[in-house]
């Protein structure tokens, strides 16, 4: 069950993914992140580059990345390591818009979505060897 408060929020986030992202809003966040992925978060390239090593991905590992809205840093780690990724969320708005991107990135043989809660992934324990959920509160 869901309470008031998560509700809100993922009206909010459905939302802002439904939104385009402003050419004012994708320059503002190529300067802070280092590239625009229509984030609402402020995770930094180098930190996400400091997270792929911390958690040594490389092809053949496994990530899941909790709360991955339109794919940051999921994708681009997938990207830059070769690890696979399973992208989690639940505004589905998100999710499409990681798929498309993954699809126009070629990733698409690394990367997969799954709209599920970070409260409640339905996945098996150990089904990963790395975890991620940057800018989020689970």
């Amino acid at each position: 069950m869901t309470t008031r408060e998560e509700r809100e929020t993922l009206q909010r986030f459905t939302e802002q993914y439904s939104g385009e992202l402003t050419d004012v809003a994708q320059a503002i966040e190529g300067v802070v992140i280092g590239e625009s992925w229509g984030v609402s978060g402020y995770t930094t390239m180098m930190q996400a580059d400091r997270l792929g090593e911390v958690l040594t991905l490389q092809p053949g590992t496994n990530l899941l990345d909790l709360g991955a809205g339109r794919g940051w840093p999921g994708l681009y780690l997938a990207a830059s390591t070769g690890c696979r990724a399973v992208l989690t969320d639940i505004p589905l708005e998100g999710l499409r818009s990681a798929i498309g991107r993954a699809g126009r990135e070629h990733l698409s043989d690394q990367v997969a979505v799954v709209a599920a809660s970070a409260r409640a992934v339905p996945f098996r324990a150990g089904a990963f060897d790395a975890v991620v959920h940057t800018d989020m509160l689970c």
